[in-house]
């Protein structure tokens, strides 16, 4: 059935709006998982970020004065707001002659989009990470999640911890906990996961996450991530917004959407990239 002419553009931006939101915040993989901050609403577009060194506690004898005072002393981190957007044009013709609910999918499609760029943003900070393990010439093995886990303990990393893979590395890893159609790993619970669902689950004390949005540099494998939430900053300056234009001359109406964030490493040692090749 056609859209009525009768539908309003104030219902067609209204639908655009709902869905846009639930997308942006159902697509984001990532974003959860770091460290959120809220600048909406605060003047400037440089958040600085707090970073506090650790106290070491010592041995102290009976009667002694603790005359000496530790230094108690802060680094700060700086994440810096840019603006993305995408602008979709919307025809009279393609609207009225819509079998389906145009304003929605419209709405999806900005939210994913979005969603996408976010992630992407905080993904490519997987790469600047000092701790690595595995290789872009080879296939992950479960043995490079326990290192990277062992890796963020050793360095006092707060949990939990989570592991961020490209859907090419997750594949791998499943194959090798399913057994590559021979005897699965004695971990039975998360072969026979594997095999059903196609879900890891936890490896190593650590969820797994999967995204396309994990890339790798030019001449390598893909470069995900084992991580605290404290390893990336994600600052938000303007939440996603949406703006309608008439255009009468083209007979259309154009929906822009537009956010403002900025993301940056945080701690890197509370991060450990995860390297391997781009193929299955």
């Amino acid at each position: 059935m056609a859209i009525s002419t009768t539908t309003t553009l104030n219902d067609l931006y209204a639908n655009i709006v709902q869905a846009a939101a639930f997308t942006l915040s159902e697509r984001t993989v990532i974003r959860p998982l770091v460290r959120n901050y809220n600048m909406v609403g605060t003047p400037g577009l440089v958040a600085q970020i707090p970073k506090y060194g650790t106290i070491a506690a010592a041995a102290v004898a009976e009667g002694t004065d603790l005359s000496t005072p530790t230094t108690f002393s802060t680094d700060v981190t700086t994440v810096t707001a840019s603006e993305i957007g995408v602008n979709v044009s919307l025809t009279d013709i393609a609207r009225e002659g819509a079998a389906e609910d145009v304003a929605a999918a419209i709405g999806r499609q900005i939210g994913d989009g979005m969603a996408n760029k976010v992630d992407q943003s905080l993904a490519a900070l997987f790469e600047g990470f000092s701790n690595t393990v595995g290789s872009g010439a080879a296939e992950i093995t479960v043995d490079d999640i326990f290192k990277a886990a062992a890796t963020l303990r050793a360095n006092n990393a707060p949990g939990p911890y989570v592991c961020i893979l490209h859907p090419y590395q997750a594949f791998q890893l499943k194959k090798t906990l399913a057994g590559n159609g021979n005897t699965p790993m004695n971990n039975h619970d998360l072969a026979n996961e594997a095999l059903r669902s196609g879900y890891v689950g936890q490896v190593a004390g650590m969820q797994i996450f999967e995204t396309n949005n994990v890339t790798g540099p030019s001449a390598g494998g893909f470069v995900g991530a084992a991580m605290s939430a404290d390893a990336i900053a994600y600052m938000v300056k303007r939440d996603m917004r949406i703006e309608e234009q008439r255009d009468a001359s083209l007979r259309a109406t154009e929906f822009v959407g537009s956010m403002a964030y900025g993301a940056s490493e945080l701690f890197d040692a509370y991060g450990v990239g995860i390297i391997a090749d781009a193929q299955l």
